[in-house]
């Protein structure tokens, strides 16, 4: 990524991973700048050998969501209790239980991760983890951006 980093590019979030398709992987970058940025951060990529198609997805309808697991402190039952009707309430589950902690698995919009994370603060945030954004535009249009896997 000194691609980006050279260019001053602010690189919000950072996405990759497989596709239905063999070899090849996508990759979803959300950047923060004007709309000359982006089309910089455009630029840039189709750069790279690998890359296949790139679509700025700013002014589509999309589907996007983020994936978080975060681990909060659990001193007592009480507490569990608490944390689980918060994770409820923002339709996260609980996926792991340890003798002084919980896992809580979210998964949505960045504003809703964000804001589960805000309310879990308070009890004590042990570890935490967030996929970045994955999306893609809503109904019949295809448009993706791949990125071809190195081979081994």
């Amino acid at each position: 990524m000194s691609l980006f980093r050279q260019r001053g590019f602010a690189i919000d979030s950072l996405a990759i991973g497989r596709t239905h398709e063999d070899g090849i992987s996508r990759l979803t970058m959300v950047v923060d700048g004007s709309k000359t940025a982006v089309e910089q951060v455009i630029k840039q990529l189709y750069k790279i050998i690998e890359v296949r198609k790139v679509s700025d997805l700013s002014d589509d309808q999309k589907v996007e969501r983020e994936l978080a697991l975060v681990k909060v402190f659990s001193r007592n039952a009480s507490m569990r209790a608490e944390i689980m009707q918060v994770a409820d309430i923002y339709r996260g589950r609980v996926v792991d239980v340890g003798q002084s902690s919980l896992i809580v698995e979210v998964t949505g919009q960045t504003d809703k991760v964000d804001s589960l994370i805000e309310l879990l603060r308070p009890y004590g945030i042990k570890e935490m983890v967030r996929t970045g954004v994955v999306a893609m535009t809503r109904g019949g249009t295809a448009r993706v951006t791949v990125v071809k896997e190195k081979s081994a």
